[in-house]
């Protein structure tokens, strides 16, 4: 475990120009090298988030947790999580003993209802995204210069021009995804060789994890995301898109 990877007296940020840069220069990098060159530039104005339901999050805090305990960890409670996912991620953090902020609107869903209407009960798009998970988000990264996050180019086509190291200008901090070029393939053998824990709902044919209304197991020869908003177009909550936009129903 290392203790200190960074002087806090001395760390000089990247400015926006020269985290493009960077990306380059890391773009062939081991995961890994990623994550030191993360910790030791950001020290503990950088954040990790998770939301305990995918394969990519997990061996991203299995990573992390190799090299340090001192980097902030964070996750999005909708409200409308599965059971097993939230048991999960209590599991989950008693093994890797990185602290963890559980991050969410104080809107209930009672409110939200009452405010947009009854399709808030089951958490229906675009708006109980927005709200739920989009606007605690930025809230909370106020507080931080940097966000790593485990999503890969391969996933869904909207990710498919990420970058290792970019600035979000909606979230406006640096936005770091050290997974951002492996295939699910490396992923799973990351987790087999290190006996990353993973969320029971994966054995159950879920292969995308989000709220428990609007996510399904998928059938064979389906894209692993085809269990997220079925039946909609929708792909993303909002969170990864570009500038953080979701469209607001």
């Amino acid at each position: 475990m290392c203790e200190a990877l960074w002087s806090e007296s001395e760390r000089i940020l990247p400015g926006r120009d020269e985290i493009s840069r960077v990306a380059e220069t890391l773009e062939d990098s081991d995961p890994r090298e990623i994550l030191l060159w993360a910790i030791d530039v950001y020290g503990e104005d950088l954040t990790l988030s998770g939301s305990f339901g995918n394969p990519e999050g997990m061996v991203l805090l299995d990573m992390l947790s190799r090299i340090t305990d001192r980097v902030q960890v964070f996750t999005i409670d909708t409200g409308f999580l599965f059971d097993e996912t939230v048991r999960f991620r209590e599991e989950a953090m008693d093994l890797y003993r990185l602290p963890l902020e559980v991050v969410g609107t104080r809107l209930s869903i009672e409110e939200q209802v009452e405010m947009y209407g009854p399709g808030m009960r089951t958490c229906s798009p675009d708006i109980c995204c927005q709200v739920r998970k989009v606007e605690p988000q930025k809230k909370f990264l106020e507080a931080y210069e940097a966000w790593m996050t485990g999503i890969r180019r391969g996933q869904t086509a909207d990710r498919a021009d990420t970058p290792v190291v970019g600035w979000d200008e909606f979230f406006e901090v640096a936005k770091i995804s050290p997974l951002v070029s492996w295939t699910s393939e490396q992923v799973e053998g990351y987790a087999r060789e290190h006996n990353v824990p993973m969320n029971p709902l994966l054995k159950m044919g879920y292969r995308s994890i989000g709220c428990a209304p609007q996510t399904r197991p998928v059938q064979e020869g389906e894209d692993a995301r085809a269990g997220r908003w079925d039946g909609m177009e929708k792909t993303e909550c909002g969170i990864h898109v570009a500038n953080g936009k979701v469209s607001r129903a």
